[in-house]
């Protein structure tokens, strides 16, 4: 059931009437249900998968609850893990890594034919958390089943998160769960935003991003640099369209769910992108799950850069197994992340006795575009790798740019610019002014004390432009793949 679809508009409003006539005490129960009801709408053997992850993390949760034994308690810890990261890596990677070695090696190996359901990188994600947290007793044991079950299925989340967890969500759901206007309001203006940035934006943007794409060696210049920039706002729309809706869907049934997008674009460097601004969740898990338990930046400087990349590594791993198909560039894409934070990390130093010498300039605006200007074109070096279909491509696509690097200006003078392009570089330009307002102050925050008429007029309007320039065509958002 995607978030764009009829059946989703028909859906929210029955499950969020069911709430609200619901027993406080008893809505955990509903929304449990109206989740096992959106995941298995599409594909019912989808709640296979789902149901498998519950049972086992749940049950390793439990025999954690039973016992004060390390080893036991250790035990649990291991199998659960290996359950959750095992099933998660053989039904992304194993046909992959088999054919790779049928083509060095020459050997045939058996397939297994799998393809992951839609959100199963997520709610395994979601499941790592929950077993990791409990171990440590974060949690409150033993957990109720129900509850549990409703933290790893919530169905705004399950698709493409934010990875929520389990020791924030747990809590808002053990007792009587309300809503309010306040959040309800805050919701439904999150929910259009969302849908703004991906029917209107990025599904707009995808025909121009995919032509060029197709076949680089065949595309214009000016066509491969259009779509090398489109498809920066294109993921970042689908993918931050995609947390909107579903953190203002949560607040519809009085359940909060954490920021994952804060307007990453305007990122000072690319540790400030990951750290705070791009798919904040993920970055978050991998900090908590796997960079402090590699030894984080505790240990000797060595081990510290190593741990830096071994992040970024499996951060493109994650990405591998799907998406825009199985391959290297993803690799390729988390590496290139990977030493933009060396590079960072071993110019730190210098960066902060020049702004200690000089801290005008540091502070100036000048200097602060420059480095917005600078990290947002870094990132959008690795977007190639991430979008192309093979690293032979996303070199194509380098190659043609800069041989051609002198002719552009002319040759995008002279080029035939349609209404599509023309619309697409309007959007660009609307969104980016939106979120530098939004960088001063919450869009929220203005519109909540601005006069009632104001308001009005601008949810009016973003209604129009959903209706007119809106893609009603069921696109998946392209995080659903992962």
């Amino acid at each position: 059931m995607l978030f764009t679809s009829l059946t989703f508009f028909v859906f929210v409003p029955l499950a969020w009437a069911a709430f609200v006539l619901a027993p406080l005490r008893a809505r955990w129960a509903v929304l449990l249900a109206a989740s096992v009801v959106f995941y298995g709408w599409h594909k019912p053997a989808n709640l296979l998968y789902l149901g498998g992850i519950t049972l086992v993390v749940l049950t390793c949760v439990a025999w954690m609850a039973d016992t004060e034994r390390a080893g036991a308690r250790r035990a649990a810890l291991v199998l659960g893990l290996a359950a959750v990261v095992g099933s998660l890596a053989g039904v992304k990677f194993y046909d992959f890594a088999a054919s790779e070695v049928e083509r060095v090696a020459g050997l045939e190996l058996p397939k297994l034919g799998l393809v992951a359901p839609a959100g199963y990188s997520f709610y395994a994600f979601a499941a790592v958390a929950l077993l990791v947290d409990a171990h440590a007793r974060r949690l409150e044991l033993p957990l109720a089943v129900a509850r549990g079950a409703l933290y790893l299925a919530w169905f705004p989340k399950i698709l493409a998160g934010p990875i929520e967890r389990a020791t924030s969500f747990l809590p808002r759901v053990a007792g009587e769960i309300v809503t309010d206007p306040a959040r309800f309001t805050l919701g439904l203006q999150l929910m259009l935003w969302g849908l703004v940035k991906k029917v209107v934006i990025a599904d707009n943007l995808a025909p121009i991003v995919d032509k060029a794409f197709a076949i680089p060696a065949f595309a214009t210049p000016p066509d491969l640099l259009f779509a090398v920039y489109f498809f920066a706002f294109q993921i970042y729309c689908d993918f931050s369209g995609y947390a909107d809706i579903a953190i203002g869907v949560s607040l519809l049934f009085g359940l909060t769910l954490m920021e994952n997008f804060r307007r990453p674009y305007l990122a000072r460097s690319t540790a400030q992108f990951w750290s705070s601004r791009w798919h904040i969740s993920l970055g978050h898990w991998f900090r908590d799950y796997l960079f402090i338990p590699l030894g984080g930046s505790r240990a000797a400087a060595w081990r510290t850069y190593l741990n830096v990349m071994l992040v970024f590594v499996a951060s493109g791993l994650w990405h591998a197994g799907l998406g825009y198909g199985v391959g290297w560039t993803f690799l390729v894409w988390g590496a290139l992340h990977g030493g933009y934070q060396w590079a960072g990390l071993a110019t730190k130093p210098m960066w902060n006795r020049l702004g200690a010498h000089w801290p005008a300039v540091a502070a100036s605006a000048p200097w602060t575009v420059l480095r917005v200007l600078l990290t947002f074109h870094l990132v959008l070096v690795s977007w190639v790798f991430f979008r192309a279909k093979t690293i032979g491509d996303a070199m194509t696509v380098f190659e043609r740019l800069g041989r051609s690097a002198t002719e552009l200006p002319e040759l995008i003078a002279r080029y035939p610019f349609g209404g599509e392009q023309i619309a697409a570089f309007c959007m660009v330009i609307a969104l980016m002014t939106v979120e530098w307002f939004d960088e001063r102050r919450s869009i929220f925050e203005r519109l909540a004390v601005a006069p009632k008429a104001a308001r009005w007029a601008v949810w009016y309007a973003a209604l129009a432009v959903l209706l007119l320039f809106g893609r009603w065509d069921q696109t998946e958002f392209i995080y659903m793949q992962f």
